[in-house]
């Protein structure tokens, strides 16, 4: 429940549309509801403007669908998402609410949000690291952004980057998803005025230390104001662009 949700349940009170004790009804799901295993927070869009969403791993298949189809059964809310998930909490998902797209290989989303005309550019070093982006463009297009993929433009090939230089300059926000050495986010940082998040994968040999050196080379960059999230997290990139453009 977010505040224009909040504002038509109002009107719709103040015009007989809806009546005091169904007003109250769904009022009453506010700050959570609690499933026993899972208190769901409906109030979080009110509080943040983003809504929560549903991490798979350590849950049952049968209380990934369950949590999924109470935030369904929010009137007029939000999108729901489904992360890092299994086949089987997929199917079980999917099964019990059935209006699921499964678009990328762990994210499922549910009730995507209104389009939205803000470009975002999502660009990875290389295509080991499609699968980190993968998850962020889900997360992305269930929040209403059409955003764009810029694939294998990493910095030993620094001109197949720069071929797409103008679309990255117009672009209200940019995604940087690399492994290795992180040292693509600091060049794309230093091209475009929009808000970069930067996104270090697992992806590279021996001293990447499975992430951690593109990570410390991302938080040490010398474009300022980078903003970088944790390894292999393309959905925290996701909610960090949709933060950046309330």
């Amino acid at each position: 429940m977010d505040v224009s949700s909040i504002r038509q349940l109002l009107a719709d009170v103040a015009t007989g549309e809806v009546g005091p004790d169904d007003a109250v009804t769904r009022l009453r799901r506010l700050p959570y509801a609690d499933l026993g295993f899972a208190r769901v927070d409906h109030h979080r869009p009110l509080r943040t403007g983003l809504p929560e969403a549903v991490y798979g791993p350590g849950k049952t298949p049968d209380q990934c669908a369950a949590i999924v189809a109470e935030l369904l059964a929010e009137p007029q809310g939000g999108p729901v998402l489904l992360t890092r998930a299994s086949d089987e909490q997929i199917a079980a998902a999917i099964a019990r609410n059935p209006e699921g797209v499964q678009s990328h290989a762990t994210t499922v989303s549910w009730r995507p949000a209104e389009p939205r005309t803000e470009q975002i550019c999502v660009v990875t070093a290389g295509t080991a690291d499609l699968p980190v982006a993968g998850e962020c463009l889900a997360t992305l297009t269930a929040f209403g952004f059409a955003p764009t993929l810029l694939a294998d433009r990493g910095v030993a090939g620094v001109h197949r980057l720069l071929a797409d230089v103008d679309a990255i300059a117009e672009a209200d926000a940019v995604v940087v998803v690399a492994g290795m050495e992180g040292a693509l986010a600091s060049l794309v940082a230093g091209l475009t005025p929009a808000p970069v998040v930067a996104v270090p994968t697992s992806v590279g040999y021996g001293a990447s230390l499975a992430g951690v050196t593109a990570l410390l080379a991302m938080l040490s960059s010398c474009a300022a104001g980078l903003t970088v999230v944790g390894i292999d997290n393309g959905f925290g990139a996701a909610y960090a662009v949709a933060r950046f453009l309330q």
